[in-house]
């Protein structure tokens, strides 16, 4: 079934569910009342319902995270909008991660034990995701993840929005590899779980399956500023493709480095998987123009959804506002956990768990995806986009659907050991 807007779609499934367009928030709690809906000690109320925002508002990451508050916050502001979740207002309570994972780990514990709110919507690095796990499976929490990640995890206890490596990484490598026929291949990234696990991943990929060969691999502390080393591996080797997962804000420092050293996209083709517009606007389109990103999302997606999307976004954030892959992930994050809790009438973690199995969305600013049955991921399509000196990309390649397998068969590395 199709329709003109996502979010009237699911407000319409509200009104049904609560008895009809004229139900109101005292009629709502009527149908559904706290006792029934929230067994477990949740923060709910017959008007309320509490639920988490844990970002890096501070520190290095958040020239990335600051997108995912801003489209979770609009999500939120939506949903409240349309009548809330069971007629209950959604109130927030944010965090600030800082850059830290400690610090995560800290502030996913005070939302779950003190606040004890009824869902989490944060995290951006793996590192982060990692502090957390633990945190969210003692206290059976529900975080919903929206950064594209390495894979091979798949927490009852997480949703995760974002690709993992057979719908990004491997399928974005396929895509260069046959483009350029690439004979060589050299690897960057930041010193951490992600981008360490996810060149082990490439890096088997590109010698196994696609029978070239990895020339060099680096890494570099979150933060850094200086890649002059890097760069002069780069002449040195003189790789068909640079393929780059550096995060947070020495992505500023590593592009325009790059660009002023002279290896641009007339003589070096870059694929990266860290590249979105939130980044773009920092590190300066002249730096990035014609390289490509590997992401299911860009803001310049050409549908009626998007559009929409894109507007509101901006009319709330501010016309300079920009919006990259993880923010629109992120802004999946609030729609999916309301709808899941309509469906089972409940905020109960289990009930509400159980009932995202197998969700559709056919009209998201993204296009179609599909909650996973089993490994509560998404299906989506991998686009590539080759940047453009007004900031955007320009989308030249779209696969089909992929279905989401964070533990492919031929793949057989273990992500702690990468940390």
């Amino acid at each position: 079934m199709q329709h003109s807007n996502w979010r009237k779609s699911i407000a319409a499934l509200t009104i049904a569910a609560l008895g009809g367009a004229g139900a109101s928030a005292a009629g709502a709690n009527e149908e559904y009342p706290t006792d029934e809906v929230n067994t477990t000690g949740l923060a709910v109320t017959d008007d309320t319902v509490e639920v988490g925002i844990l970002h890096s508002l501070t520190g290095t990451m958040a020239i990335s995270e600051t997108g995912s508050v801003e489209a979770e916050q609009l999500a939120i502001r939506q949903i409240n909008e349309s009548g809330g979740v069971l007629g209950r207002q959604i109130e927030t309570e944010v965090e600030d991660g800082a850059s830290d994972w400690p610090t995560f780990a800290e502030r996913a514990s005070s939302l779950l034990e003190s606040d004890d709110v009824a869902a989490v919507f944060g995290c951006w690095t793996s590192a982060s995701r990692k502090a957390v796990l633990p945190v969210f499976e003692e206290n059976n929490g529900l975080l919903y993840y929206p950064t594209f990640y390495e894979g091979l995890e798949a927490s009852p206890n997480v949703f995760y929005q974002g690709q993992e490596a057979t719908q990004q990484i491997i399928a974005g490598l396929n895509w260069v590899h046959e483009k350029e026929n690439a004979e060589t291949y050299y690897l960057i990234g930041s010193d951490y779980i992600w981008p360490r696990t996810s060149h082990a991943i490439a890096r088997h990929h590109i010698e196994n399956e696609l029978g070239a060969e990895v020339v060099a691999e680096q890494y570099f502390p979150l933060g850094h500023t200086n890649f002059r080393s890097a760069i002069n591996q780069i002449r040195l080797k003189n790789p068909d493709v640079v393929y780059s997962i550096i995060a947070g804000d020495s992505n500023v420092s590593f592009w325009s480095q790059l660009n002023s050293a002279g290896i641009n996209a007339d003589n070096q083709t870059v694929l990266t998987n860290s590249v979105t517009e939130d980044e773009v606007k920092a590190i300066g389109a002249e730096n990035v123009e014609g390289h490509y990103s590997a992401m299911k999302y860009f803001q310049s997606l050409d549908n009626p959804h998007n559009k929409e999307f894109v507007e509101e976004f901006k009319e709330m954030h501010g016309e300079d506002s920009v919006i990259g892959d993880v923010t629109q992930a992120a802004y999946l994050g609030p729609w999916i956990w309301k709808r899941a809790v309509e469906k089972a009438e409940s905020f109960d973690v289990d009930k509400v768990r159980e009932a995202a199995r197998g969700m559709e969305f056919d009209d998201v600013p993204e296009g179609y995806v599909r909650v996973h049955e089993e490994n509560q991921h998404l299906w989506s399509k991998l686009r590539i986009g080759q940047w453009q000196s007004d900031g955007t990309a320009e989308v030249v390649y779209e696969s089909d659907l992929i279905e989401p397998d964070p533990f492919p068969e031929d793949v057989d590395i273990d992500p702690d050991e990468m940390e």
